[in-house]
């Protein structure tokens, strides 16, 4: 994540664009380091959230509303008092700084015009907000820096405002080719290190990217590159310098499956094996990305918990598992005991007493073989000795067998459970889980504890030719769906041999064309352990030839005749409702 100075100069051209000689009607502040503008500009109305977190600063236009507290805060009552009202003239951007400043001008008391600026300082740790007059001193910040806490600019009523330039870095929008070139010949760091350390609002991803484009290897020294790999580097690198300066910006969102990777106001090539997904504007970027990320970081937070007793139980069976075959694997001896006891008993006569073996001929394989034997013990005994070892062997057989399948049964149920933490995308859909894993045990149930309200549903598509298709999101609505909801003429669909969602695809008696088989397949890989791969198997079958065995784990299901197809994981294109 990299909210660097291309970053910003895109928010401050889009900036320029909606809210120049915008009217501030409202101001709000609905966290300590947060604040909500609502604009209004040509009969429209905007709101511009700005942040000063140290973990998520941002600034972005947004049409979400957030509540605010009942008493507003000192620095929003200054705020509203110096410029609700007033006119924002001019947005923009010190260089490639990690910095916007807005311009604003208002009516004093005494009805005189006044200028104003809003400084949004978007450098991490260090992020703030500064408001000052039209001579360039601060009136107040949402941070008070004191000198205590920074030795090199203090941040407080009085004080003038400055950039700070502790790390002497060059502006890139008036580097020139030789400038570049020159540079990277005294710096001995790798090459992506050079760019982002040397000069301003250059991010390490978009370092990388330069040396993608250029197709240089990023983790070479800078001062080891040839004159022809300098020169080339640094015309890609003023290439992406006059886009900037045209304002040709590309926001995009890189996307690992449905989790944000990364973001940039121009595209990254870098990286090619993920999902890019372009939007119009920075502002949808910002928001979009921060409210993906936040969903994922709390989903993930949220079932950590359910993910760590469902790895402990698989972990537990597995062992069990390993074990069970090994004992059963040792019981494939025990038709021999069978076959050594029948020899004795039919050639017994011939065997010498004393002795400690014998060679007979098995007459089921017409082969001689060496039986051992207990010298200590009569014919009669040596025979009654292999039977029951054979009885035992048959009896542990018999029982393993009946085990194992119940810890492969029990394997396979948690892993289900396992796909479906993966796929859920609400904390109503963990409450499921969890509900879940209380009915099979694995979590004890409170005394007395009410029955929760389950509030999540399958998700709900809808093919290209109109028919609806549902995904269970976990075991529970697999069952519903399949057993409850669907009708015997719906088609159903899953992965072949691994832990999926069921998918419905409601028919009404139509015959479905085959565009809605493959996007309901497709559906079928994507939510599976199979995501991501190239090449699924699906099975599908109408749903009267699904059927639940007696005693069976939730959402598990037994078919005989069925269709199969290998398709990839791929959704774009199919309507979610």
């Amino acid at each position: 994540m990299a909210f660097d100075g291309i970053v910003t100069a895109a928010m401050a051209a889009e900036l320029r664009e909606k809210l120049t000689d915008a009217r501030i009607y409202k101001i709000a502040q609905p966290e300590n380091d947060e604040l909500l503008f609502t604009l209004k500009n040509n009969k429209e109305q905007h709101r511009l959230a700005i942040s000063a977190s140290a973990s998520l600063p941002f600034i972005y236009l947004t049409k979400n509303n957030k509540p605010s507290p009942m008493t507003a805060p000192n620095f929003c009552m200054l705020l509203r008092k110096h410029i609700q009202n007033g006119r924002i003239v001019r947005i923009s951007q010190p260089g490639l700084e990690r910095v916007l400043d807005l311009e604003i001008e208002h009516l004093n008391d005494l009805g005189d015009l006044c200028t104003k600026h809003l400084m949004v300082e978007l450098m991490g740790k260090h992020s703030n907000i500064i408001f000052c007059d039209g001579q360039g001193h601060i009136i107040d910040s949402i941070k008070h820096v004191s000198a205590q806490v920074s030795s090199v600019r203090e941040v407080l009523p009085g004080r003038d405002y400055f950039i700070p330039e502790t790390m002497h870095k060059q502006n890139p929008l008036a580097i020139t080719e030789q400038e570049f070139c020159a540079l990277l010949t005294t710096v001995s760091a790798n090459v992506s290190k050079a760019l982002y350390t040397t000069l301003t609002g250059i991010s390490p991803v978009m370092a990388e990217e330069v040396c993608t484009l250029a197709g240089i290897e990023s983790a070479q020294p800078a001062n080891t590159l040839s004159e022809n790999e300098r020169l080339h580097l640094s015309r890609m690198f003023l290439h992406l310098m006059d886009a900037i300066r045209d304002e040709q910006f590309a926001p995009v969102i890189i996307y690992r499956e449905d989790e944000p990777v990364e973001f940039s106001a121009l595209p990254l090539t870098q990286y090619a094996d993920l999902d890019a997904r372009a939007f119009d504007s920075i502002s949808q970027v910002l928001e979009t990305y921060y409210a993906d990320k936040n969903a994922f970081t709390r989903i993930r937070q949220k079932s950590a918990d359910l993910r760590r007793i469902v790895q402990t139980a698989l972990e537990r069976n597995r062992k069990k598992y390993d074990l069970q075959a090994k004992q059963l694997r040792d019981t494939e001896k025990r038709e021999k005991y069978k076959v050594y006891g029948e020899l004795i008993n039919t050639y017994g006569y011939s065997v010498k007493e004393g002795a400690s073996s014998f060679e007979a001929l098995n007459y089921y394989t017409n082969e001689t073989i060496t039986i051992p034997l207990d010298h200590q013990l009569t014919t009669a005994e040596n025979a009654q000795k292999y039977f029951q070892r054979y009885n035992k062997l048959k009896r542990t057989y018999e029982a393993l067998t009946e085990l194992i399948q119940e810890t492969k049964d029990e394997i396979t149920h948690l892993e289900s459970v396992s796909t479906a933490l993966d796929i859920a995308v609400s904390e109503d859909d963990l409450v499921q889980i969890k509900e879940e894993l209380m009915d099979c045990g694995y979590i004890r149930r409170k005394y007395n504890a009410k029955k929760v309200k389950i509030t999540s549903r399958p998700f709900h598509y809808i093919s290209s030719d109109g028919y609806h298709i549902y995904v269970g999101k976990n075991n529970l609505q697999n069952e519903d769906l399949t057993f409850k909801f669907a009708v015997g003429n719906d088609w159903w669909f899953h992965a072949k041999g691994i832990p999926g969602s069921h998918v419905i695809v409601r028919t009404n008696g139509d015959e479905i064309p085959d565009s809605t088989f493959e996007e309901a397949g497709r559906l079928a890989a994507y939510y599976s352990k199979g995501r991501g791969n190239e090449k699924v198997e699906i099975d599908y079958t109408l749903k009267k030839n699904v059927k639940k065995p007696n005693g069976s784990k939730p959402g598990f299901v037994v078919y005989y005749t069925n269709y199969s197809l290998v398709i990839d994981s791929d959704i774009q294109g199919i309507e979610e409702l």
